[in-house]
Order: C-alpha cells, then structure tokens, then sequence
C-alpha cells in the first residue's frame, strides 16, 4: 500500500512529541505536516531535540487538507474547534487525543472509543477515533476480564500514580521540580474525569454494574508511568483468574499477564501493558502498569491508526523497555 499521508495538530507538546518518535520509523507512514501555534517557524528537532538527524521538519501554522489521517494533540476543548473550524476531506480518518469525544453524546456520535482490547472489531471500520485517557487505559485492561466474563458485583478500589508528564508541559506548581521530586501528593481524589470513561466501558460489558468506583489519583516523583493497583472482592481461586486474563488478551499483542509482582519500569517507553493478580481470601489485587504517554496516549494512536488502514497493530510499536 501508499504511504499513510499524516498531519499532526499540537506537535510541540509531550502527546506529539512522542507521536513524532513513533511515526518517523514507522514504514507506511509520511508525515505531511506538524502544526503548533506556540512553535511555528521552528525546526521541530529545536523543540524535540532527540529529532536531530532524524527530522528536518519544521513546525507549520497552515493546515494540509489532503491527508489521510489526522492526529489531534490539542488541549481539552480545542479539538472540537479544530473540527469545527477546518474542512477535511471526507477520507480523512480523525485519531482524537483529547477528552472531547471520548463520551457517548450527539458531538460523538462518529467516534469510536479507542480501547483496541475492547473496541478493536469496531476501531478496525471507523473514520473517528477518540483516543482514551491514560488513566482510564490502564484501570480498564486491568478491569476488562473480569466484566468480559463474570459478572462483578464488588465495589472497586484504585490507588493510581502517574509520572509528571501526566500534567502537559504547561507550568504548574505541581509539576515544578521542587515540589515534585522526592514527594508524593493525592489530586481530584474520588473525582477524576477519567471514571467516566472507566465506568462507560463497564456497562458496554456489564450494564448491570452498580456498585461504586472509588479511585485516588497520586502525582508521583517520576516523569512517566502509570502505576494502578485495583482491589475487588472475588470467589475465583488465584490460578482461574490467571487463566481467565490470559485467555482475555491472548489475541491482544500490548497486554501481558505476568506471573511474578511487576515494577514501572518494565513498560516505560513502550506500548504495553502489563497485569499482576495476587489474592487474598476473598480479595483480589490488581497491578497494571503502562507507559502514560505511550500505551497511554500516542503508542495507543498509533495502535488505532494501524487497525483502521488494515495493517499490523504492532506496526511501528515494538518498542523495548530500558530495564534499569
């Protein structure tokens, strides 16, 4: 096949950034342009400097209408206006990375959520996409068997760090390195906007659920990373739970179910997903660790654009962890 033809909106922030890295060494892919209203004029290797000799680029403020998939690494909010004020081609596939589209209304109605462990059949025939949160990625691979095959009827708890890119690039007080290093902090504790989300894709699996959701969000002294543990009650041994996760992702390529406790480090700078279950009389512990900007955001783009063109979803993505 030609060439994916792609443009890419918001290219100087981390989501972009980390898209560049991927698509520059992907082999059907062609970068078209790299819009970015804060950059433009500048060569995108002055801003992702890891992209010297790699990328000659330079950052654009016009928008190239003949393409054949467009990623929007925007703000919340601006990727409806990006939509909403540019004319693409009918052909043109959209690959949102924002929040906007990711809840079922009028707005969204076009776009697929993009969770190819739950969605894939779907992402595989869709012109949309709306990219999910990497919170939420993380907690539902973590969640997805157990509503995929059982009925749960436990409350659930989620305690989940995230790495400080998690925030944008954007200055904030607590992303700044004096408060964030050697420290640990809770934020929109029991609020988060990516339950909605999480509590979305349990119903399209079990629309029965009703027990409550409660997750504690934490700023962690690390750059990158989501580290989730998630507690139910259940009435399986160990070794069904184990086999009924394995038997879950045995077609999905990014999730691995591990044997042995499992530490961050294993998934950062790739697309995985990795789960750890260990029970405790009638609790379950459930560990599942990504990359937030890979798995969690532009890893998991490029996972959905491979399934929408027909290739291989692991095109471009076999990425290796840095084990130390």
């Amino acid at each position: 096949m030609q060439n994916i033809k792609i443009g890419i909106m918001g290219g100087a922030g981390y989501t972009g950034g980390e898209l560049l890295r991927i698509l520059v060494n992907h082999p059907d892919a062609e970068i078209v342009f790299i819009h970015s209203k804060s950059q433009f004029g500048k060569l995108v290797s002055d801003v992702h400097t890891d992209l010297l000799g790699e990328m000659e680029m330079v950052f654009t403020n016009e928008i190239i209408q003949e393409i054949d998939v467009i990623f929007l690494c925007v703000g919340h909010g601006e990727a409806k206006k990006v939509l909403s004020d540019n004319k693409f081609l009918k052909t043109t596939k959209i690959i949102d990375l924002s929040q906007d589209f990711r809840m079922k209304s009028q707005d969204s109605s076009s776009f697929v959520y993009g969770l190819p462990e739950l969605n894939k059949e779907a992402i595989k025939s869709a012109s949309n996409i709306a990219n999910p949160g990497c919170f939420a990625t993380a907690i539902q691979l973590g969640l997805l068997p157990l509503f995929g095959k059982v009925n749960l009827e436990s409350d659930i708890y989620i305690s989940a760090t995230t790495g400080s890119t998690g925030a944008g690039q954007s200055f904030s007080e607590s992303s700044h390195f004096s408060k964030r290093v050697n420290n640990l902090s809770i934020y929109k504790a029991f609020t988060h906007q990516h339950l909605m989300e999480i509590k979305q894709s349990i119903h399209q699996l079990q629309n029965s659920f009703d027990e409550q959701i409660v997750m504690i969000p934490q700023r962690g002294a690390f750059s990158r990373g989501i580290f989730a543990s998630i507690t139910v009650s259940s009435s399986q041994t160990e070794e069904e739970l184990i086999d009924l996760f394995e038997n879950y992702y045995k077609e999905h390529p990014f999730v691995h179910v591990s044997k042995r406790n499992i530490d961050l480090k294993q998934v950062v700078n790739t697309n995985k997903c990795m789960i750890y279950l260990e029970k405790h009389e009638n609790q379950l512990m459930i560990v599942s660790i990504i990359d937030n900007l890979l798995k969690g955001a532009s890893g998991q783009a490029v996972q959905n654009m491979n399934l929408m063109f027909g290739l291989n979803e692991t095109m471009g993505l076999r990425l290796k962890a840095s084990a130390f």
